[in-house]
């Protein structure tokens, strides 16, 4: 099967499609990645926080999106690992090279959720 990029599905079709596609992701991600299933007890867990927690409106928006960043940046280092696999298995510097400038992204992203609690934290003192 090609892609036929002159036949694409337009309108609410289209946006169906894009939400099942995505819906299939996230199944895939819960019972494939154990890192992105700890990143969404990480979720569940800075959404009681923020719920209970009695802080600025835009405080909370920080916290929630600083960890839906780290979620965004595992989804997308699953991607390229998997883009990476899909092409070959074989040990090749550049496929390591990318498999690990993933792997940094979710470090900068979890950095940045750590940064952002702690400056909530002691704001809120």
């Amino acid at each position: 099967m090609t892609f036929d990029s002159s036949n694409k599905p337009v309108g609410l079709k289209r946006i169906y499609l894009a939400l099942h596609n995505s819906l299939r992701a996230y199944k895939w991600l819960i019972a494939n990645e154990s890192a992105f299933r700890q990143e969404l007890v990480l979720l569940v867990v800075s959404l009681c926080v923020i719920g209970l927690w009695d802080i600025a409106l835009y405080e909370r928006l920080m916290l929630l999106c600083a960890t839906l960043l780290v979620l965004f940046a595992e989804i997308i280092n699953t991607a390229i690992e998997a883009a990476i696999d899909r092409i070959s298995y074989e040990i090749h510097p550049l496929s390591g090279l990318a498999k690990d400038l993933a792997s940094a992204a979710v470090l900068v992203s979890l950095t940045i959720l750590g940064l952002v609690w702690a400056c909530v934290f002691y704001s809120n003192l």
